[in-house]
């Protein structure tokens, strides 16, 4: 056995019926060309046979669990597979919303802490004849870009290597260890650490005060409460789109914003008409919490910043309260660049510190009564993570799709994230049942929102 680190014990600890602490995602694969139908069947033989398992794939919690047991990890040396390595396929007609549906109601179940904490199921019966893949993995073993890091892994540029291996036996370093990345959850995770760094945070934060002061127009950590901030409940939704990234770079260069702006200016309208449909829409404009590379300095229009390791996190204005698409995108463009320039003279761990504190009332959310008698400090996350730019192959199978499947906690009832592959940007979205009705809608908004956007643009 090992010891368990507190930055790991802190999601058993917080996990419950009402908040399960995985992550996971959704994979399209197209099959290779001459594949029967008995591929779906040997995609799970494969996986099952799989002799190499990564010992971050071993680790479970110790007996007794969900007591002494938070603070120890144990290694299984034998795996399960027909546990863990599950085959499904969706119910008739086969489309993409049966495959969503399954996905939402294998996401809200709690993974069994008697064994390591990982499931996998591929999923045959689409109509169309592509095989779905659903992972996911608890979040004290590793973060979301992390685990999405390992998928990539697992693929191949090449179309005719049939060497690939799945996740869990990919023998990577950063997976047992450091675990920063486009996260907002690894914020609380480094914020130990970040905080050793007090001193310095101290000075500028008073600069930061003043600059918030003399500018007066820095979008803080306090966001009008909405239908997207209360309790949620164990039961999940899940939604996933493609948009192709030339849409949205045509978008960004015409408007001379970036491509997360673009892509903030989507969600924006895409909430303010999905709240509009629930007469729920607040007076005062909705906010983001947006994970960014602590490479912000390189940051150029239509990119990423670089897909560093480690990030802090900036609190964008939405401005929901505004009719106009374009209005919206100058808004949350100028909200952004305001919120990064107030990270210019900070060294990258006082970026992770003061993002930190920013973070700091999601830590709070398990105190009783917080979340209902307190303003949330923003209202959505949004994450985009890089992903592969060329297309991608497992054993000949070539990757459709990419969907992250996120974390939704009290106060913080939607997450999306998205994730880059090739030519498209994969949308995920996931939320609580109850709280965030018909959450399906939100992709079609999203794509009105998007066109909105290019008709102003042109």
């Amino acid at each position: 056995m090992s010891f368990m680190p507190p930055t790991d014990s802190m999601f058993l600890l917080a996990e419950s019926r009402e908040h399960p602490m995985h992550v996971g995602g959704l994979q399209l694969f197209v099959p290779p060309e001459g594949s029967g139908p008995e591929y779906a069947r040997e995609m799970v033989a494969a996986f099952r046979e799989s002799g190499q398992v990564s010992p971050l794939f071993r680790k479970r919690p110790a007996e007794p669990v969900g007591s002494l047991g938070n603070t120890w990890w144990k290694v299984d040396e034998a795996i399960d597979f027909d546990y863990h390595v599950r085959h499904s396929a969706v119910p008739q007609p086969g489309r993409i919303r049966e495959l969503l549906q399954l996905t939402s109601r294998w996401h809200g179940s709690l993974l069994d802490r008697h064994r390591p904490l990982w499931e996998a199921h591929v999923v045959e019966g689409l109509s169309d004849g592509r095989i779905a893949v659903y992972s996911k993995i608890h979040h004290s073993m590793v973060d979301g870009v992390s685990a999405l890091r390992l998928m990539q892994k697992s693929l191949s540029e090449d179309p005719d290597a049939r060497d690939c291996t799945p996740p869990w036996g990919v023998m990577s370093r950063s997976a047992g260890g450091s675990r920063r990345g486009l996260d907002p959850m690894g914020l609380l995770r480094t914020s130990a650490g970040a905080l050793g760094d007090i001193a310095g945070l101290v000075p500028a934060s008073m600069r930061i005060g003043s600059q918030i002061i003399r500018d007066g127009d820095i979008t803080l950590p306090r966001a009008p409460k909405t239908i997207l901030n209360g309790p949620v409940g164990g039961a999940r939704r899940f939604a996933a789109q493609s948009w192709e990234i030339e849409r949205i770079q045509r978008v960004a260069k015409s408007s001379a914003t970036t491509l997360n702006d673009v892509v903030l200016a989507m969600v924006s309208g895409a909430l303010r008409e999905y709240l509009l449909e629930q007469h729920a829409l607040p007076d005062e404009p909705m906010t983001a919490m947006v994970p960014v590379s602590l490479a912000l300095r390189a940051e150029s229009a239509g990119t990423d910043g670089g897909g560093g390791n480690s990030v802090g996190a900036i609190v964008v204005n939405l401005a929901t309260d505004r009719e106009q698409g374009a209005t919206r995108l100058e808004e949350i463009a100028y909200s952004s660049r305001q919120a990064k320039k107030i990270m210019g003279d900070l060294s990258p761990t006082q970026i992770l510190a003061f993002s930190a504190l920013q973070m700091l009332p999601l830590a709070l959310t398990p105190v009783p009564g917080f979340v209902k008698y307190t303003h949330p400090p923003f209202n959505v996350i949004v994450s985009n993570v890089p992903g592969p730019k060329n297309p991608m192959y497992f054993n000949g199978a070539k990757l459709d799709g990419m969907y992250p499947v996120s974390i939704v906690l009290d106060g913080q009832a939607l997450n999306i994230t998205l994730t880059s592959r090739d030519k498209y940007l994969d949308f995920g979205l996931i939320g609580c049942r109850r709280s965030v009705p018909h959450l399906q809608r939100l992709l079609t908004h999203l794509e009105s929102s998007l066109a909105e956007l290019e008709k102003s643009w042109g």
